[in-house]
């Protein structure tokens, strides 16, 4: 969600570098972005034989949360066809151990967020709280047996409330869990990095953690196995740079076989605004090779361009039927509330 008062992981991404192994970074990457060194190509086709962008089919018409407050991200629990989908807290919202309401501003600078769990049609199936937590811009779900794990940041950043860790909690309907609890085992493959958030690859069992270094926006690629081990030799690193682009946010990431889809936008503004509906949106998603670090496309997204209120809103990979489709989320406002609608693409 827009806020305007957060540093590179809600403004546009320009990026430059490239992947090896266990960090060690080679050759180029040219992303495209429309930038002050010129125009570049914004609507370059993703690989080959990977997602058909051209056109999507709605899997969610709009749905509340358990919260108001518009989704920050979403990731899908295929074996019991559930979505889980965070949210940062509402506002004057007491929670039972509270002396009192605490406002938006605090919750979002403390880190933290509103779990909901939706069944596949979009009926409220249960929620839970995460104090301290981060910001939700991606997040990863695990089934497991009689349990469903959440992969998520924590140890927020003060006054910032972006985490700084990777955290796999079990869901508990009802409850609130504090990212400081004793029970809470933190993984933090990058120590010292910030603005952390992981996605996860189920079929290829691996975890997806983006994070930012000195500076440096990366995405570091683990096997879950080692990753849930302690042992955080990356199998890929991207390395990237930073193009500010103020109406164009990083707004969530996704790994599926060979590449990382990075998903960017902001919502609607005003016809003399900077995304005016009629330009269909500002809404694009990106791939990169984890082989080789290279851009490999950047499709802009204009499904569902008559939205009243349409904010890209995380983006992540459902293997539903056996079938793996790349699904986009939008937040769309009502009258009371922000709502979560969710639009697929299939190979």
């Amino acid at each position: 969600m827009a806020d305007g008062k957060t540093p590179f992981s809600r403004r546009s991404l320009l990026f430059a570098g490239g992947a090896a192994a266990a960090g060690l970074t080679t050759g180029g990457l040219s992303w495209a972005l429309r930038t002050g060194d010129g125009e570049q190509d914004d609507d370059a086709p993703l690989p080959a034989g990977e997602f058909d962008m051209r056109t999507g089919s709605q899997l969610l018409a709009p749905a509340p949360l358990f919260n108001t407050t518009g989704p920050q991200s979403f990731a899908f629990d295929d074996t019991n066809g559930q979505i889980y989908v965070l949210q940062t807290v509402q506002d004057d919202i007491r929670l039972d151990d509270e002396e009192e309401p605490v406002d938006s501003a605090d919750r979002k600078s403390s880190g933290d967020m509103c779990l909901t769990r939706l069944s596949s049609s979009g009926k409220t199936l249960g929620h839970m709280y995460l104090r301290g937590f981060g910001h939700g811009i991606s997040c990863g779900v695990e089934p497991t047996g009689q349990h469903t794990y959440i992969w998520v940041e924590g140890r927020a950043e003060a006054m910032r409330g972006y985490g700084r860790t990777v955290v796999r909690v079990p869901f508990k309907d009802g409850s609130v869990l504090d990212s400081s609890d004793d029970s809470v085992h933190h993984f933090d493959p990058v120590p010292g990095s910030t603005d952390v958030c992981p996605a996860l690859d189920l079929p290829g069992e691996r975890v997806l953690v983006s994070h930012e270094e000195e500076g440096v926006h990366r995405f570091s690629v683990y096997g879950m196995a080692d990753f849930l081990a302690g042992r955080f030799d990356a199998a890929q690193v991207i390395k990237a740079g930073v193009r500010v682009k103020q109406e164009e946010w990083f707004q969530g990431c996704a790994l599926y076989g060979d590449y990382v889809y990075v998903l960017t936008g902001g919502p609607y503004t005003g016809d003399k605004g900077d995304n005016p509906r009629k330009s269909g949106g500002n809404t694009y998603v990106s791939a990169i090779d984890v082989r080789t670090g290279k851009a490999q496309g950047r499709h802009h997204v204009t499904v569902a361009r008559d939205l009243v209120y349409r904010e890209p809103e995380g983006i992540a990979v459902s293997m539903a039927g056996g079938r793996p489709a790349l699904t986009i989320g939008f937040s769309v406002k009502t009258k009371d509330r922000r709502e979560l609608a969710l639009y697929r693409f299939t190979a």
